[in-house]
């Protein structure tokens, strides 16, 4: 695998791949990799001829700078997984690189109005203004690929399919599935913050869910499924909503009544042991029998 700190030498390696007809398949990260990265990077591995990953802490994504500080950099295992996984090239830059006015403001940024402005738009403000900046940014660098992103940042992947299609980039994002512990805990980087207690308790988020799903199913309508899965999260006295919703899965606006069969996509936001936790789950109304 080669790794490359310069976004000239990134841009020159995946240009000279697509003059000699390769397709390119990209995985955007922050690092602090796991099984859902690498899986991220066995799905471009299985559809594309070259492979890259980028692992780049952005600082424009913490309105925290004690967060940012805390975020794990493991370069050197992150590295190993991903060679190991298949990946060809990997991009890790410096703030610098990305940013050369650092630690000045960047003069320029990007927002996605609509699918960026609930839920953790909401509550992390100027969270999504950060990522779709620099995920424009390394767009910008790596030029036409297939980009990767887990459906378990459901609103990030609504927002990244928004910018793109809005700003006609090159780049056809491709989402894949949540990969979860055994006790059905959604895999996040955040998870290591955890306390043991804390951990043993986690799961009732994607509990929570089950619930909300198991109501759709039923017939319930959008406020019905939110109740199920407050219920659920109640249940466990260490964990603090933030919000759960039953949305469309293409608009993210909060649905009311469903017609039977029709999709939904569940969200839902916990902390726990003072870590945000986040999580959703596809569910569909009980179709006429």
């Amino acid at each position: 695998m080669e790794v490359i700190t310069t976004a000239a030498g990134w841009r020159s390696v995946l240009d000279e791949a697509r003059r000699a007809g390769r397709r390119v398949g990209f995985v955007p990260t922050m690092g602090a990799l796991h099984a859902g990265h690498a899986s991220l990077v066995d799905a471009a591995r299985a559809d594309c001829d070259l492979v890259t990953t980028s692992v780049f802490v952005n600082p424009l994504q913490f309105g925290d700078v004690a967060d940012l500080d805390a975020y794990p950099r493991t370069l050197e295992a992150d590295a190993a997984l991903l060679e190991a996984h298949g990946c060809d090239v990997l991009f890790a830059p410096d703030v610098l690189e990305m940013y050369p006015r650092h630690p000045a403001p960047s003069c320029t940024s990007v927002h996605v109005t609509g699918a960026s402005e609930g839920f953790e738009g909401a509550d992390r403000p100027g969270h999504f203004d950060g990522m779709a900046t620099v995920v424009t940014l390394l767009f910008n660098l790596a030029g036409p690929c297939a980009a990767y992103f887990g459906e378990k940042d459901f609103q990030q992947l609504c927002v990244v399919r928004q910018m793109v299609l809005d700003l006609g980039q090159p780049v056809e994002v491709v989402g894949c599935p949540t990969m979860r512990e055994p006790d059905g805990l959604a895999m996040s980087s955040r998870n290591v913050r955890l306390t043991p207690a804390g951990r043993s308790v986690a799961p009732v988020l994607h509990a929570a869910l089950l619930a909300g799903a198991a109501s759709a199913e039923a017939g319930a309508d959008g406020p019905g499924m939110c109740a199920a899965m407050e219920a659920t999260i109640r249940t466990e006295p260490s964990a603090s909503l933030s919000y759960a919703a039953a949305v469309d899965p293409e608009t993210l606006a909060p649905v009311a009544q469903l017609a039977p069969g029709e999709q939904v996509r569940l969200l839902i936001a916990a902390s726990i042991d003072g870590v945000r936790l986040i999580d959703n789950l596809a569910a569909t109304v009980r179709p006429v029998r």
